[in-house]
């Protein structure tokens, strides 16, 4: 991972000494705005009842499967234990996990699976909340964006995120890839100072260590939340500037308290 570029440094520090320059909050998207909890256990039963029709063709047999419940499943999921682990304890054979990860794969965007992502209860007044403070909010996902922008189109929340930057593989977000993170924040934080607005200093709000490290890497406060895919002890002990519960707690505290501008 390069370090941030240097002319890139001293093109956001001119724009950060320009009063009227929009200061750019980036954020994740699933996790902070959009609940992910409902399609990846519906991926994962499915995942597991497609494994089983496969085994049964190979083998003339059945396998046993027993799933987790949602709650044990997004338990596990919060505190990142593995997704071999995680197969095992459902009953999925150790030389069959492959092939059961290949299925989850090849079903976690699909489209009557994606109609399980719902948005977070307090998101929408967040987003609010910091565009009528005059903030410029930047999407930086793992995600398509094309993806990103269907959901905020059918949600109404279009209007409320002024850019994104995602990622070209559909399946990127289900990897959740630090080094990926790390890239597409350098490119945001390039693209938005070279367009003019204020980036240091700022602050990256996300619900998994590819957020926080990617923050830490490129000098920028990170907002953790909990209300994601990892546990609030999970996120404390990669030592986050802040941790909060939702997306608008972190908000109110960004967008109301202003003496960080100046950093």
């Amino acid at each position: 991972m390069s370090v941030w570029n240097p002319l890139i440094k001293a093109v956001a520090a001119t724009s950060h000494q320009n009063a009227s320059a929009q200061q750019v909050v980036f954020c994740d998207f699933d996790g902070p705005i959009v609940d992910v909890s409902e399609r990846y256990y519906h991926t994962y039963r499915r995942g597991l009842v497609e494994l089983s029709l496969v085994y049964r063709q190979a083998n003339c047999a059945e396998l046993s499967i027993t799933p987790l419940s949602k709650q044990d499943f997004w338990h596990q999921k919060q505190n990142r234990v593995a997704d071999k682990e995680l197969a095992a304890c459902s009953g999925v054979p150790e030389d069959w996990f492959q092939r059961y990860m290949k299925q989850v794969e090849q079903l976690v965007n699909h489209p009557s699976l994606l109609r399980w992502d719902q948005i977070q209860p307090s998101a929408k007044t967040a987003l609010i909340h910091l565009k009528q403070t005059n903030m410029r909010l930047v999407l930086v996902t793992l995600r398509h964006p094309h993806q990103v922008k269907n959901i905020l189109q059918t949600k109404g929340l279009g209007h409320l995120v002024d850019d994104i930057y995602g990622a070209s593989a559909v399946n990127a977000a289900h990897h959740n890839r630090v080094n990926q993170k790390c890239e597409l924040l350098e490119h945001a934080l390039e693209q938005q100072a070279k367009q003019g607005h204020r980036v240091l200093g700022s602050w990256m709000i996300g619900d998994t260590e590819a957020d926080i490290l990617a923050a830490q890497t490129l000098g920028l406060r990170s907002a953790a939340l909990s209300c994601g895919v990892r546990s609030k002890n999970y996120l404390e002990a990669l030592g986050p500037t802040c941790l909060y519960n939702e997306l608008l707690e972190a908000v109110q505290f960004i967008a109301d308290n202003r003496t960080w501008q100046a950093a």
